[in-house]
């Protein structure tokens, strides 16, 4: 019996029960379907644009997924401004804090996510025309048979 229990508890002791979560290359935020990494270069006040969105969601720590405008670094509620002089397709600016903002670049687009279809209202305005046509289409069609 002592050694039945002293070999399970050797056996517990030596089953590896770690718990891992990804380590992100740098620092990125995503906005309009596009990742940006952030860099370390600080941009002066007088080069911000006007406000443009915000982190809404952090990624997945296990499975790296993410939707929306996230970021794996910044925390919800910071801000994205323009770059005057510079399209957004190729930098922009987050605020790191008052006064302070850093820029970054476009890296490449986000991949999809189911939950990005309900973060635009778009396909729902219209899923509910197509609806209401289908709708009107049949009520019509009964009216004269």
């Amino acid at each position: 019996m002592k050694k039945t229990t002293l070999f399970f508890v050797i056996i517990i002791l030596l089953t590896n029960s770690t718990v891992q979560a990804l380590s992100w290359a740098f620092p990125f935020v995503v906005w309009n379907g596009k990742v940006y990494e952030v860099t370390d270069e600080e941009l002066m006040g007088r080069l911000i644009g006007k406000r443009i969105g915000k982190v809404k969601t952090k990624p997945n720590d296990m499975t790296g997924n993410y939707y929306g405008n996230a970021s794996n670094y910044y925390p919800k509620g910071t801000e994205y401004f323009e770059i005057s002089g510079i399209s957004t397709d190729t930098a922009i600016a987050v605020k790191k804090e008052e006064g302070k903002w850093m820029k970054a670049v476009y890296v490449n687009k986000a991949p999809f996510h189911w939950m990005n279809l309900f973060s635009n209202p778009f396909p729902f305005l219209i899923l509910i025309v197509i609806i209401l046509f289908i709708g009107l289409r049949k009520k019509k069609t009964k009216r004269y048979q």
